[in-house]
């Protein structure tokens, strides 16, 4: 039997159902362009979780679409990030079929205006002037 992997230890907080959360994970490794493991002093702590929603959760019960609600996702392929804490870690452990989970930096963590800007594509032109009245007056 696979033993699940989670930062945290559980404590008297957390419910019984947790308890094979106690193992606790060693960070991922990073890799510099030849493939060669970097130090663990030049990687940056992971400390968020990037959550996306990959499957739906229709036809699942009303529980556990609370619950992808409470984590924030609504549609599929969205992406949602949240701090490592127990209480979270238990949400993506409750949905763990449906979800995509990575541990990213502070430095990765992004709001939904700056994932929007992200992915939006040039537009391939740029207006110099209008024949309305635009820039110029004309």
């Amino acid at each position: 039997m696979a033993a699940r992997v989670c930062r945290y230890s559980t404590g008297p907080a957390l419910s019984p159902r947790l308890t094979n959360l106690r193992l606790t994970s060693t960070p991922p490794t990073s890799f510099d362009a030849n493939g060669v493991p970097l130090p663990a002093s030049l990687e940056s702590e992971a400390t968020h979780f990037k959550i996306t929603l990959r499957r739906s959760a229709i036809s699942l019960g009303e529980k556990k679409q609370g619950t992808l609600a409470a984590l924030g996702l609504h549609r599929r392929n969205q992406t949602v990030f949240h701090p490592h804490k127990p209480d979270i870690a238990g949400k993506i452990l409750a949905v763990k079929e449906l979800l995509e989970v990575r541990n990213v930096p502070a430095s990765e963590v992004r709001n939904k205006l700056e994932q929007r800007v992200e992915r939006k594509a040039h537009k391939g032109y740029e207006v110099v002037k209008s024949r309305l009245g635009g820039l110029d007056g004309v």
